[in-house]
């Protein structure tokens, strides 16, 4: 071979390389963009008290949740004790249906007498700690009567809380075809309740948020039934059970033959409380129970190792660019506007000074001049003060799809109108301001 062939050889070579070094850093920077890899059809971590999405992975699918279903269940007899509907000592006789789903024991159930009688709260917790089926249905019943009325009050309530991706069947998230021909009516045999991450952490955050009561039940590793029965926590990252994991205190697991290994996780540390959601977690095995904890691991392990919450304004803040708001028929001229609350969030570690608060005004509340018109109240809402983020970390929105780290502001005093004498001086100043003014600019266009 020539020398001139080897040169050219060697430059080829050469460039191939060169290539090769450019492409595989940019490779190895695109995968290192996701920051966790979870073995799930579907996954999310938020921050509990802002709604702020810390990772997601196809959060918005419709899938089958199997038992975690009985979120919304646990939801309405929440809100139906809250607003004196039913009462946790009240009494339940199981009629013919529940008598029979909670024979079942190859579903998870305490077994109910057909002549026994159980307070709400007896069935409440077989229903929050152990997943019991019977229970569940025992309970739509108490509220509504049926579980044909519950399930519409399910999807009822899912709208009013924001719900986007859902579908309620039963009361329980078993798949219909395990409930023996018996299904509520107008449900098939073959529907199952379904979610998409997204929506089944909006759910546990407001059931957090609206009744934080309901940790005292979720975080109970293991109780025993009126009956004898002992109902172990299928949540196994909760304290002494074999996945312990600090900080784990609910919420609920669901496994079905198609909804596969799910679980939605809460847990707090500091003042940081996180709620995780794995749909399907699969390692590979087979294995429908301990997938979903595994995964959530990895999701609380990211959370606690790299976030923060920080306080991103006080409550009484006031913008620096935007103090006041003009008044116009008022004894005063403006009013000061401030946040009637403060706003804090979870955050990448070291990343506050990318946040700028971003006061946003209600211009609905103003006149065609930007003014409010007298009389103020004080306490009145003028708009809201949000963040904008300015820095390079990958973000994921909020549950709701709008920006729920923020705070509303309002007037810090109230402006009564003026009298009309004051109106009426100030209307005569006007006048002779504008002509005065009117006269001055003719006189300096003399001298032009």
């Amino acid at each position: 071979m020539s020398i001139m062939k080897l040169k050219r050889c060697f430059a080829v070579l050469l460039a191939v390389t060169l290539v090769f070094s450019l492409i595989t850093p940019l490779r190895q920077a695109s995968a290192a963009s996701d920051p966790i890899s979870i073995s799930a059809k579907a996954s999310i971590l938020v921050d509990a008290a802002s709604g702020k999405i810390l990772y997601g992975n196809n959060i918005d699918e419709q899938l089958p949740v199997a038992s975690m279903a009985k979120a919304m269940t646990e939801y309405l007899v929440l809100e139906s004790i809250h607003k004196g509907k039913i009462k946790w000592d009240q009494t339940y006789t199981p009629d013919e249906y529940v008598y029979k789903i909670s024979q079942i024991r190859g579903l998870s159930n305490v077994p109910l007498r057909r002549d026994g009688s159980y307070t709400v709260r007896e069935l409440y917790e077989a229903m929050a700690i152990y997943s019991a089926n019977g229970a569940a249905i025992a309970l739509a019943e108490v509220i509504a009567g049926s579980e044909t009325n519950f399930i519409k009050m399910m999807n009822d309530k899912a709208k009013q809380l924001g719900l986007k991706r859902y579908e309620f069947v039963n009361a329980t998230g078993l798949e219909n075809s395990d409930l023996m021909g018996m299904q509520p009516e107008g449900t098939t045999a073959d529907q199952e309740n379904t979610m998409s991450a997204r929506d089944m952490a909006l759910l546990s955050q407001r059931l957090i948020t609206d009744y934080p009561e309901m940790i005292e039940t979720a975080s109970i590793s293991r109780k025993t039934f009126k009956e004898g029965t002992d109902m172990p926590n299928y949540n196994w990252m909760l304290k002494g059970l074999i996945y312990e994991y600090p900080g784990v205190d609910g919420l609920k697991t669901g496994s079905t033959s198609s909804a596969g290994s799910c679980f939605t996780a809460t847990a707090k540390r500091g003042n940081m409380r996180v709620i995780s959601v794995v749909l399907n977690a699969t390692d590979g095995t087979g294995d429908i129970k301990t997938p979903r904890f595994k995964e959530t691991k990895k999701l609380l392990d990211y959370a606690f190792n790299n976030f923060t919450v920080e306080q991103l304004f006080p409550k009484n803040y006031q913008s620096k660019k935007q103090p006041t708001v003009p008044v116009v028929d008022g004894k005063g001229k403006e009013v000061a506007i401030q946040t009637n609350a403060p706003v804090e969030m979870a955050m990448h570690k070291g990343e506050k000074e990318n946040y700028e608060p971003k006061l946003i005004i209600d211009k609905s509340k103003l006149n065609d001049k930007g003014e409010l018109s007298a009389p103020v109240k004080k306490g009145a809402k003028v708009g809201v003060m949000s963040v904008e983020y300015k820095g390079k970390e990958k973000q994921y929105g909020y549950l709701t799809g709008s920006n729920a780290g923020q705070a509303d502001v309002v007037t810090k005093d109230s402006v009564e109108k003026a009298n009309w004498f004051v109106l009426m001086m100030r209307g005569i100043g006007g006048f002779f301001a504008g002509i005065w003014n009117g006269a001055t600019s003719g006189i300096q266009g003399w001298f032009k």
